[in-house]
C-alpha cells in the first residue's frame, strides 16, 4: 500500500481527490492538509459545513501546517490541490524527500520560464523540476508519466481543449494556417471554493473573460504545438466544461477520416468516448471521469465539441488516472 498525502484538501479538487484516493485498492490516504491559517483547520474533511457527502467514507481531518518535516516521513505520493505560487514553493521539498508528486496547479506545466513571468506574474526558481517535469495528459504521455517523479497535471480547459485536436493535428488532417477557434464554458466551480462577489451564484451570468490574456492559451498552443484563439466563459451551472472547437480541415478530408484519427487515438482509451452520430452534452460526463468528444463536418470547416467534468477529468480524476498510469494500475482504478 502507498501512503498517499492531499495538499489543499478542503477545496473542490482536494475532496474530489479524497474521495478517489479512499477507495483506492492500493493507497492508504494516510493525510489531509491546509493552509496554517485556514478557517478549515481541525474540521474533519466530513464535517456539515465541509463535504458532508464523504461522511462515513472519508473522515480524516483536515491537518493545518506549512511544516510537512514530519508528515513527509510517512507519505509515498503528494498532490498538490493548491495555488501555483503554493506548488511553485512546496513541490521541490516533497521531490528531494523522495515522494512522487501530482501537481493540480499551473506551477509545472510549461517548460519555459517567460510563461511564468509573462503569464503567472512570478519568476519560476526551479529550473531544474521544470525540465523534469512531465505533463500529465494521461492518454498521450503515457510511457512518460510512467517514469516520471513530478506530474504537472493539465488544466481543465487545456485538457477539454486538446482531447479532440490532437488526433487530428498528429494525422496532418488540419489546416494549419487557419488557427482552431476555442470557445469554452466552464461551471462556476472552476473558480474554486473561496468567496467572492463575482462568483457568487444569484451573481453569475454567462459571459466571456480573459480575451487574448487567458494563461490557458499558451498551455493550449504549447502543447498542441499549433497556435489557438482561445475564449474561456463563466457559465451559470456548478460544474462541467464545454467547448466548442471551429478549425478548418485540409482539401479532400473527409467525416470517416476524422472518426478514423479519433478511434485511432482513442478506441484503447477507457476515459475518452468518441461519438459518431451525435454531439455529447455536459449532462454525460458530470460526475464521471470521461472527456466526451463529437464533431460534424461541412466542406472544409469542422466543429468539435468536448465535454468534461471540471473538477474531475480537469482536475481530480486526471490525477488519479497518472497515478494508476505511474504505478502500474488499470487506468480507471477507483474512478468508475
Amino acid at each position: 500500500m502507498l501512503k498517499a498525502m492531499v495538499v489543499g484538501a478542503s477545496g473542490y479538487a482536494g475532496a474530489k481527490l479524497a474521495y478517489y484516493l479512499q477507495k483506492h485498492p492500493h493507497i492508504e490516504l494516510t493525510t489531509l492538509t491546509v493552509s496554517a491559517n485556514s478557517q478549515d483547520a481541525g474540521k474533519l474533511i466530513s464535517d456539515y459545513d465541509l463535504y458532508p457527502q464523504l461522511k462515513g467514507v472519508v473522515d480524516l481531518p483536515l491537518i493545518a501546517t506549512n511544516d510537512y518535516s514530519d508528515l513527509v516521513k510517512n507519505t509515498d505520493i503528494v498532490f498538490l490541490a493548491t495555488e501555483h505560487s503554493v506548488s511553485h514553493n512546496i513541490a521541490p521539498y516533497f521531490l528531494e524527500h523522495g515522494c512522487t508528486v501530482f501537481d493540480l496547479s499551473g506551477a509545472f506545466r510549461v517548460n519555459s520560464p517567460s510563461f511564468y513571468t509573462d503569464f503567472y506574474d512570478f519568476t519560476h526558481q526551479h529550473q531544474q523540476w521544470l525540465d523534469k517535469a512531465v505533463y500529465g495528459l494521461a492518454e498521450w504521455n503515457f510511457n512518460q508519466i510512467k517514469q516520471a517523479q513530478l506530474i504537472a497535471v493539465p488544466g481543465c480547459y487545456p485538457t477539454a481543449s486538446q482531447l479532440p485536436l490532437k488526433p487530428l493535428i498528429a494525422e496532418g488532417l488540419l489546416d494549419t494556417t487557419q488557427w482552431p477557434v476555442i470557445n469554452a464554458i466552464s461551471g462556476v466551480s472552476g473558480a474554486g471554493r473561496k468567496a467572492s462577489l463575482k462568483n457568487h451564484f444569484c451573481e453569475v451570468s454567462v459571459h466571456a473573460y480573459g480575451l487574448f490574456t487567458h494563461r490557458h492559451q499558451p498551455e493550449i498552443a504549447n502543447h498542441l504545438g499549433q497556435e489557438v484563439i482561445f475564449t474561456p466563459h463563466l457559465g451559470s451551472f456548478k460544474q462541467g466544461i464545454h467547448a466548442t472547437i471551429t478549425c478548418r480541415v485540409k482539401e479532400g478530408v473527409k467525416a470517416d477520416d476524422i472518426v478514423d484519427a479519433l478511434n485511432k487515438y482513442y478506441q484503447n482509451k477507457p476515459l475518452v468516448r468518441v461519438y459518431q452520430k451525435d454531439w455529447p452534452a455536459l449532462k454525460s460526463v458530470i460526475g464521471l471521469p470521461y472527456c466526451d468528444i463529437g464533431y460534424v463536418l461541412k466542406g472544409r470547416h469542422l466543429i468539435l465539441i468536448s465535454v468534461i467534468d471540471n473538477l474531475l477529468k480537469g482536475a481530480a480524476a486526471q490525477a488519479v488516472q497518472c497515478m494508476n498510469i505511474r504505478f502500474g494500475y488499470d487506468e480507471t482504478t477507483a474512478l468508475l
